[in-house]
């Protein structure tokens, strides 16, 4: 029965993917203003709120719309939440817990067209806890499916695709079944000069026991990776870390039987010229580094490869590496530092980062450089560009900023151009983030998929062909999340709040003196609206600021 009393209603609607096709989210939005129109009058159904989240998976609450809901829910700016069916707003039970316990705290009513649930009663509460119960436990299904899958691969040891480690090459192998069926599948051949280099990082490693000691005697000798790049410590510690290139004798039989890994091989299969293949290894998130699991969740076996690796030289590696742990690779501070992240090397290019000395100055303030990346990991190898003394530096740029203030409208078109582009760019960054995260999303399930299907193609002439798929997608996927990571790194970069931006530009008569007053991080964010870049060739340095548009 149609209410007369007006309510203000919001509508949520979500969709993994962009496509017009099924409940889209406008589709989504009329069959809720439908719902609002009959319940509760057109006054209600055409004044409701719309958040839409289209290309968002339903998997956590790290939505922008959804979140804004949330915050205007919290300001009482609505009554009762509408969505076409639950799962549109989660698909984890302990997130949508906590979502209608929040909603009660705060007298707003939940409803779900599709399930008719409804939480302004006590029955539709109990009715909606039952139904997400279900939705999470399809999706855990799903996922043990897939481990079980997973159990079944490690039981043939073979190599299931993807980005070949530093010393192999896939190679497809073939053989005839019982029933006269060609099985097909994939395995790693070693590639000599390549497996050498394996073997002098491990013994380099032990050797110095640092990892950038191992990354700057690599960077000297002008080693490279296996795609021609320089290595890095990130790349160093990925072939340190993986088993693949440990080889199955006694010591790497104890050392994951200890460690309770899920052993698929036999202590007698451990005949030391085999390598390791432990699946399951990773954590995978959509628009996150992949982190690596503890060994009590691999599924390992020994695999169809020759390892590289004796095994005591394997654990030994990860036994140091952990120990490690505790004095590793810190960032230096840049807290004094005021143009951290704008000074680059004039002869390689590369970032210039702040480096504290043990040195103080006349008035006691203590001195900092700053340092070229590659110099310091190359070890002047290759750079050799002079540091620059920080505290100066600084002091010289700050003054060149400050002279600006003597051309008030130039200041002004110069302050606003900056903080044009800084906006345009965080927008672009935003949206090419959002596309990459969708991307990512959709490759991850392509995989599940194929890898779901891989167990009931074993033998067939279809298994080749989803191994291969398999393959391409995991190198599509770790693109995507280098370039997610980098596309954060640039969306992050802030701007003059639009307050002190006002304040400036109203008072360019005592800038220099407002300036000097600031905090270092308010200094930062003058400075990145004014400052393009700073590049220093090792005698002088040239400062490149944002020209006026006009």
């Amino acid at each position: 029965m149609q209410q007369s009393n007006f309510e203000k209603i919001a509508v949520y609607s979500r969709k993994s993917r962009f496509t017009g096709k099924g409940e889209s989210v406008e589709n989504q939005i009329e069959m809720c203003r439908q719902y609002i129109r009959a319940q509760y009058g057109e006054t209600s159904a055409e004044s409701a709120m719309i958040y839409e989240d289209e290309g968002f998976s339903g998997g956590n609450l790290e939505r922008p719309q959804f979140k804004k809901m949330m915050s205007d829910a919290r300001r009482k700016k609505f009554t009762m939440i509408v969505v076409y069916r639950l799962d549109r707003i989660s698909r984890n039970i302990g997130d949508f817990a906590k979502l209608i316990e929040e909603l009660s705290e705060l007298g707003i009513s939940f409803v779900s067209i599709k399930e008719q649930f409804d939480t302004s009663s006590p029955m539709g509460r109990a009715m909606m806890y039952i139904a997400s119960v279900f939705s999470q436990l399809e999706r855990e299904t799903i996922a043990e499916r897939i481990r079980d899958n997973m159990h079944e691969l490690a039981k043939t040891g073979r190599w299931l695709g993807g980005t070949t480690p530093t010393g192999y090459e896939s190679e497809s192998t073939s053989k005839v079944t019982v029933d006269g069926k060609v099985k097909k599948a994939c395995k790693l051949k070693i590639i000599p000069e390549e497996a050498e280099l394996v073997k002098l990082i491990f013994d380099k490693f032990i050797e110095t026991d640092s990892l950038t000691k191992t990354d700057t005697f690599l960077l000297q000798n002008g080693y490279l990776s296996k795609n021609g790049l320089r290595f890095s410590r990130f790349t160093i510690k990925g072939i340190l870390t993986n088993p693949v290139y440990m080889i199955a004798d006694k010591d790497a039989f104890y050392y994951l039987r200890e460690n309770e890994a899920d052993l698929f091989s036999d202590e007698s299969e451990f005949d030391g010229f085999h390598g390791i293949m432990a699946y399951n290894r990773t954590i995978q998130k959509t628009g996150k580094a992949n982190r690596n699991r503890p060994i009590c969740e691999w599924i390992v076996s020994v695999g169809a490869h020759e390892g590289i690796v004796p095994g005591k030289q394997w654990v030994e590696v990860q036994e140091r590496l952990e120990r490690n742990c505790s004095k590793s690779y810190r960032k230096p501070r840049s807290g004094t530092a005021l143009l951290s992240g704008l000074v680059f090397c004039g002869k390689c290019g590369d970032y210039m980062r702040p480096k504290m000395t043990t040195r103080l100055g006349k008035d006691g303030e203590r001195i900092y450089t700053y340092l070229c990346q590659t110099k310091e990991r190359s070890r002047l190898q290759c750079c050799d560009c002079r540091n620059i003394n920080g505290n100066l530096l600084d002091r010289a740029v700050a003054e060149e900023i400050t002279k600006l203030s003597v051309n008030r409208t130039e200041l002004i078109d110069r302050l606003e151009e900056g903080k044009k582009r800084i906006s345009a760019e965080k927008d672009r960054y935003g949206d090419e983030l959002s596309r990459l995260k969708q991307s990512a999303e959709e490759n991850e399930k392509k995989i599940k998929a194929l890898v779901s299907s891989l167990g009931k193609a074993t033998g067939s002439v279809a298994e080749e062909y989803i191994v291969k798929q398999i393959d391409e997608l995991y190198d599509n996927g770790r693109a995507l999340n280098c370039r997610i990571e980098e596309m954060e790194r640039l969306a992050a970069r802030n701007s003059l709040p639009d307050e002190e931006m006002k304040a400036i530009c109203g008072d360019l008569a005592v800038f220099k003196y407002s300036f000097d007053q600031m905090g270092i991080e308010e200094k930062r964010l003058v400075l990145r609206e004014l400052v393009e870049k700073i590049v220093w060739d090792g005698e002088k340095a040239d400062i490149y600021i944002y020209a006026s548009a006009k």
